[in-house]
């Protein structure tokens, strides 16, 4: 698929690199994104798994300007980014912290051991931030642990926790209803909109899962179960 760019509103346009989910792929759209930033006029990048949405200021560039101008760099990209920062996340896993922890061996027929080795073995890819501010979209989890949704969501779910839906890891970033899995949760703030950068995590970035004991959770800073 050819790179195809079309206007949303009058102030931004999607640049769209290819279709389907990749790494590859992803790649070029966060490199792209980190590059369009560059452009004056531009305000805000926005990448998702396969194009990502440019905002700029129409009185600054005009849209022929900017899309000759993401034509352009489209070409001189390529996969230039290289592979994110790593960001070690803490983990506290099962008990009072990740109820669903049991569900999801029994449904892959493993030990609760097992799961938690093999959601913390990888080095997962942010793909793109959505849903809410600051959930990553993360690709790289092992199949042996993948486990439906829950068949009725949560009206309520702890900010921090890390739960499956699919063929998905993920972090609920502030509270909220939910219908993930959960198997464990976080004491970092994944969101925080005091901070001078609000998000711990960016598009591109790399994720490590450290498991760790609730002792070293609440001295991390988690509130006890």
């Amino acid at each position: 698929m050819s790179t195809v760019i079309h206007p949303c509103g009058d102030s931004a346009v999607t640049v769209t690199l290819g279709e389907g989910i990749s790494e590859a792929l992803n790649e070029r759209v966060t490199a792209l994104a980190d590059a369009a930033r560059t452009i004056d006029g531009v305000r805000e990048t926005v990448p998702a798994y396969c194009a990502v949405t440019i905002h700029y200021d129409c009185e600054i560039i005009g849209y022929a300007e900017l899309c000759a101008a993401l034509n352009a760099l489209c070409g001189t990209t390529g996969d230039a980014r290289g592979v994110g920062a790593l960001v070690e996340i803490p983990v506290c896993y099962g008990g009072a912290y990740g109820e669903d922890l049991p569900f999801v061996a029994q449904h892959c027929g493993m030990t609760e051991q097992q799961v938690i080795e093999a959601h913390s073995a990888p080095d997962y890819l942010v793909y793109m931030l959505g849903f809410m501010p600051g959930f990553p979209y993360l690709g790289g989890m092992d199949e042996r642990i993948v486990a439906p949704r829950l068949q009725a969501p949560r009206t309520a779910i702890p900010a921090g926790s890390v739960g499956i839906a699919g063929k998905q890891t993920g972090i609920y970033p502030v509270a909220s209803p939910g219908g993930w899995q959960l198997i464990g949760r976080t004491p970092l703030k994944l969101f925080d909109p005091s901070r001078d950068e609000p998000f711990l995590l960016t598009a591109g970035a790399r994720v490590k899962f450290v498991p760790v004991s609730a002792e070293e959770f609440e001295k991390l800073g988690g509130a006890p179960c």
